[in-house]
């Protein structure tokens, strides 16, 4: 009896370890909405003349204002730690929000990331110094715009155009926007909810692919 017992244990804790940890993956591997239905960029024209949405897309959005030139090395940054490893994903993109007349400014920056990387999935879009405080108040963070209408905080944005992020927690203020001056934060932080919100769409389009196969 004892033996059996031995065995018994041996066999089933494993197959309970894994259900519970695959049901704690489940459930938490989301990365929280913490601002639903944020507005769109209608009352914004990008560079090409393109349309740029975010509905349907995965986006990390850029608030740039009046001084792209200022925010060089926060863009450097987010394009080492986060674009390079990501911007394969299909509905991926980035987007920096610049005030009217900073097109020239934006080329140029657009040229020094270019030299390292394929940049088709960066997309600058321009609107009037109201436009943006409008845009930016619609996050609903705890945030503000500096004086150029600009700040060094990048947002995600999901496919339903709702801001992700971390809520707040004991001992823990909510992370609506991660500090691209920080490689800490990047790499630390915002490395890992964008894995989590990639890894949800992977797993909802595997789902929606296997339900497709079986009709």
């Amino acid at each position: 009896m004892k033996k059996f017992l031995v065995l018994g244990v041996l066999f089933i804790l494993p197959i309970v370890a894994y259900l519970f940890f695959s049901s704690g993956v489940n459930n938490f591997a989301k990365l929280p909405v913490l601002t639903p239905q944020i507005s769109n960029l209608e009352d914004f024209t990008s560079l090409d003349g393109s349309e740029v949405v975010l509905d349907n897309k995965i986006t990390i959005l850029s608030i740039y204002g009046s001084n792209i030139e200022a925010k060089e090395g926060n863009a450097f940054n987010l394009n080492e730690k986060i674009y390079d490893k990501n911007y394969n994903f299909e509905d991926f993109q980035f987007v920096v929000i610049a005030e009217n007349g900073m097109q020239d400014q934006a080329k140029a920056l657009l040229k020094e990331l270019s030299t390292t990387i394929d940049t088709r999935k960066w997309k600058f879009v321009f609107g009037s110094s109201t436009a943006i405080q409008s845009f930016f108040d619609s996050l609903k963070t705890d945030l503000d715009l500096d004086e150029y209408l600009g700040t060094p905080k990048v947002f995600i944005i999901d496919k339903d155009r709702s801001l992700r992020g971390r809520p707040k927690e004991e001992g823990e203020e909510a992370v609506y926007g991660y500090n691209t001056s920080s490689v800490a934060d990047l790499t630390n932080t915002m490395t890992d909810d964008v894995k989590v919100i990639l890894a949800e769409y992977r797993l909802a389009l595997k789902k929606y692919n296997r339900k497709e196969a079986l009709k």
